[in-house]
């Protein structure tokens, strides 16, 4: 997939330079008698040859676009006449050097602007592509090659701010290239720009990619030269919009801008034809519906609008480019169905429709595509049965279609060319097609996360001598492996086989030496973890997943190149391991691990997720945890036995995101240092013996999400805001079950600005997670108080809101501001010393599940207002000296006697007492569902016994699988 753009890109780069190599070949030729080069020139060719050393470093570069490379100075010989050295050529009337290509012969060393490089001034052509020339600047002595038409410098080091007097000054020029390997090193400002595009009237090629143009205006380019044949700007840093005229150039061939995210544009509707062989846009931000007049570009090979953001259909006009080889649309909003009109395309070898919003059936035609070799239409929503034609196209190599609605059987395939076949994330079932072990071309095989069923014997697989990747996770299968093995499968380095029922690890990975991931998770693995599993992929070995089995023991982690690790939801014993260097995720929670942290794991400088939760650990926590690393970004030892105080000493530019300390004994004051921790998002540690007052420097988080403090011993009365913007985005806020006194804390509450955001449940639910570089997510989960119950939220819905400050002695009325927090789910003030009346405002919270009000002194009438609260499924009002008739309707004709007992003045329905004459009121009719609401049922589960509460978005567990720990288990 990746080299095909490349060699289209190549293609046309090398048709656009035709003129340029005939030229070269042929009026640059040496005569039968050509002059021989002065005196004056050899030495300056002599000269500049001494300022380099040889180094091949860059010849990685050259094989890469196919050109050969080698030391061309080699053959640069004190008195030998220089027109015949390599990549020399001279004038065949003059003998002056008016050609150098010294491009991939591996030059090492700075160009001066004292280099006797420009004493040539009859240089017509230049290339000095693909070299190392060590950061050095562009001379403004480039500009004295008056008569240069022909400049090549790609790639070969340069750096810093392009001078106006180098390039812009060069009026004959014809094809220039600067392109650098990493964006930035070279910059353009927009007066040199500007006078490029007007001094360069005969440039037909202008490359410039990687180069930093983002100071300048798109704009800047309108004037462009009609006799443009190629514009390459790529990762260019371009920002604007782009001129649409540029489209237009009567000559333009290829036009690639690519890379360029800010850069928005339009293609032209109307009046759009020409000579265009390649358009690249992957990557930026052009907009709109594909106009029908793309069609007109009849000699369009090469289209890549990737990663952008078009939408609508696609247009059927696009069949009308027959010469169109490479087609790439993936990533963008295009809807609809297939257009039956690719059909047309004859020359397609490429097609990229993924990631997008298409629907319905891929067509089933026999003639369609017949030359594609790769196709690519995965993650849509397109549906039906896999089309015939896939079984039995004798071109096809690579085939991806995952993440769609596909159902029905796997055919058996009729021919050997596939290489990769990607179905995962489909709806397929029934067993894995027999032929599949006949197609020994094939390198990559997934069929994840179908419902695919029956016995798949490992064994199979051996005459795929080429595999490099198979997974066969998230099926109904039943997946064997021999206990003899006597083959190898000698390519393979990625393995998966998760939720696959294996009962022992398959013993052919024992010879998997240069495995480098595994995945053996949600199996019912028994035992010890073998000793001979640690000579799996010893040096190559960098993601391990074995969670969820019933793993006993690891001796020890042997694996040198480890970097991601989850060993959770086992039985393992023992002590904690010592982790390899190389860590950045490990995970070995729910297990019954003892002893306490080394201060070793310390020395995991690179150590980004660290979850040791639900295990017997204890003694203190080490200092260093907390500052060993700035990547650390997730710390979770909750329900654990660890003591002793938090450590001081988080660092100044700590990178936690997520702290959970909740469940174990720790105690003393909260570590002001904390608040050098500026990302973090959630912060729980309820439920230790923290004594102390409320941390208002936990008010300076800007990014806090989660703040749960309950169950502790903090004090004392909570201030109001001395930041700006105190808790704006806090969503869930837990300070139950403490001491806290005086009013409740009114000033956060009016700046809980993410609660007071109408927040939509479109279907495509978010979730607070740790979205890591290496490839994995780690969700979020917290402990939290729901309509009575402790629930963990093992998963933290962006939509859950909810405000926990029950059992404190808080006191004085209920703030208005309360009833501006619409988004908020769940709300419990009980066991204070709250007065007043409930605010009328609270109707206004109408995605409001539970409240919670008892057992205070709160009085007056229960507001008619909170009839209006549709979402309400638990209501707990009693205790308090409300009086009054019990409004009627909606939800409140649900809730019985106990939501509201231990209100002697009450009366009404649920209750026995019945209202005077005076009092009764008339019920509202209305009784609407909330979009917003939540359905609970009882779902059994598991190993051992309990129970799950569905919720629309997740699931509540009760887990009784080990009988050291409880726990309640959400994702919400």
């Amino acid at each position: 997939m990746g080299w095909f753009p490349w060699l289209c890109q190549l293609l046309c780069l090398l048709l656009f330079s035709l003129d340029f190599q005939a030229n070269f070949s042929s009026s640059l030729s040496p005569s039968p008698t050509p002059p021989q080069c002065s005196d004056f020139e050899s030495a300056a060719l002599l000269q500049f040859k001494g300022t380099f050393s040889i180094n091949n470093a860059s010849a990685y570069l050259c094989n890469f676009v196919g050109t050969k490379s080698y030391p061309k100075t080699n053959s640069w010989m004190e008195g030998t006449d220089c027109c015949r050295w390599k990549g020399v050529v001279c004038d065949s009337a003059s003998g002056h050097v008016i050609g150098i290509d010294l491009s991939c012969s591996w030059l090492y060393g700075a160009i001066t602007s004292n280099s006797s490089l420009f004493l040539l001034r009859h240089l017509q052509r230049l290339n000095l592509a693909y070299n190392d020339f060590r950061g050095s600047n562009i001379s403004p002595e480039f500009g004295g090659f008056a008569s240069l038409t022909h400049l090549n410098l790609s790639s070969s080091g340069f750096s810093g701010k392009i001078p106006y007097s180098s390039i812009s000054q060069l009026s004959t020029l014809v094809s220039i290239d600067l392109t650098v390997r990493n964006y930035g090193l070279l910059q353009v400002e927009e007066h040199t720009l500007r006078g490029l595009v007007q001094n360069l009237t005969k440039v037909r090629v202008l490359v410039l990619n990687g180069v930093n143009i983002s100071a300048v205006d798109p704009g800047s380019l309108m004037n462009l030269s009609s006799s443009l044949i190629s514009l390459s700007l790529n990762n260019c840093g371009l920002r604007g919009r782009f001129p649409q005229n540029i489209f237009h150039l009567p000559n333009l061939r290829m036009l690639s801008l690519s890379g360029n995210r800010d850069l928005s544009g339009y293609l032209p509707k109307t009046n759009w034809s020409g000579p265009l062989v390649s358009l690249s846009l992957w990557s930026t931000s052009f907009s709109g519906e594909l106009p029908d007049s793309i069609g007109n570009l009849e000699s369009l090979t090469y289209l890549d609008l990737a990663a952008s953001t078009f939408s609508g259909s696609v247009p059927r006009s696009l069949g009308n480019l027959s010469q169109l080889i490479y087609l790439d649309l993936c990533a963008n909003g295009f809807t609809g169905h297939i257009s039956f009109s690719l059909a047309k395309l004859t020359q397609l070898d490429h097609l990229s429709l993924c990631s997008n919003q298409l629907v319905g059936l891929i067509p089933d035609q026999v003639s369609l595509f017949h030359k594609i070799s790769f196709l690519d239409l995965a993650y849509n929503f397109l549906n039906g049965t896999l089309p015939t034609w896939l079984y039995s196209h004798s071109a096809l190599e690579f085939l991806y279609l995952q993440g769609n609605n596909f159902t029905g059987q796997i055919k058996e395939f009729q021919q050997k060319s596939l290489v990769y076949i990607y179905l995962g994330n489909n709806k397929l079932q029934g067993p894995t097609p027999n032929s599949i072990v006949e197609l020994v071309n094939l390198t990559k095989l997934s069929l994840e996360s179908n419902n695919l069923s029956g016995i798949v014997e490992l064994d199979m697989f051996s005459k795929l001598q080429n595999l490099q990747v198979l997974d066969l996770s998230s099926n109904n299968l039943s997946v064997k492996s021999n206990i003899d093995v006597n083959y190898t499968l000698p390519n393979l380095f990625m393995l998966f086989l998760s939720s696959c029922k294996l009962r022992d690890f398959p013993k052919f990975v024992i010879a998997l030496t240069n495995l480098n991931r595994l995945d053996l998770s949600n199996n019912g693995i028994h035992g010890m973890i073998p000793k001979w599993l640690g000579n799996v992929g010893k040096n190559s070995l960098s993601y391990l997943n074995l969670s969820n089995n019933f793993l006993t023991y690891l001796e020890e982690i042997p694996w040198n190149q480890m970097q991601i690790l989850d060993l959770h939801s086992n039985l393992l014993q023992g002590k904690l391991p010592f982790l390899p260097p190389t860590t950045t995720f490990f995970s070995i929670s729910n297990n019954s691990l003892s002893g306490g942290i080394s201060s070793q794991i310390c020395n995991v400088s690179f150590l980004s997720i660290l979850d040791l939760s639900r295990n017997n650990l204890g003694g203190t926590i080490p200092q260093c945890l907390v500052n060993f690393s700035a990547y650390l970004s997730v710390l979770n030892l909750k329900m654990n036995k660890f003591y002793g105080i938090i450590p001081f000493s988080f660092a100044n530019d700590c990178g936690l995101k997520y702290i959970n300390f909740n469940g174990n004994q720790l105690e003393g004051r909260l570590p002001p240092s904390m608040a050098g921790c500026r990302y973090m998002e959630v912060l729980d540690l309820g439920n230790n013996k923290i004594n102390d007052t409320f941390p208002q420097w936990l008010e300076t988080l800007p990014e806090l999400q989660v703040l749960v403090l309950r169950s502790n011993q903090l004090h004392g009365f909570i201030h109001g805001c001395k930041s700006a913007h105190c808790f704006s985005k806090l969503q869930i806020l837990d300070l139950s079950n403490n001491d806290f006194t005086g009013p409740l804390p009114s000033e956060y509450i009016a700046n809980l600005k993410s609660m007071r955001n109408q927040r939509r449940n479109d279907g495509s639910l978010q979730y607070l997670r740790d979205i890591g570089s290496y490839g994995y997510t780690y969700d979020y989960s917290v402990v939290v108080a729901i309509k009575g119950f402790d629930r963990e939220l093992v998963k933290i819905s962006a939509i859950f809101i909810s405000i926990d400050l029950s059992n404190n002695k808080f006191e004085g009325e209920i703030s208005t501001d309360f009833g501006k927090l619409i988004s908020i789910r769940g709300l419990n003030l009980s066991h204070n010393s709250l007065n007043g009346h409930i605010p009328q405002s609270i109707g206004n919270l109408t995605v409001l599940e539970w409240l919670d009000l008892s057992s205070n002194k709160l009085v007056g009438k229960i507001p008619m207002q909170m009839v209006d609260l549709t979402s309400l499924s638990f209501l707990n009002l009693s205790y308090n000296q409300l009086v009054g008739p019990i409004p009627q309707g909606n939800q409140f004709n649900t809730f019985e006697n106990g939501s509201f007992e231990g209100n002697l003045d009450l009366c009404g329905f649920p209750l026995n007492k019945a209202c005077s004459g005076n009092e009764n009121q008339q019920s509202p009719s209305n009784d609407s569902d909330s979009e917003y609401g939540f359905g609970w049922k009882v779902v059994l589960l598991g190993y051992g016994c309990g129970f799950v509460f569905g919720v629309a978005v997740g699931y509540l567990v009760i887990v009784t699988r080990k009988p050291k720990w409880l726990g309640t288990l959400v994702d919400w």
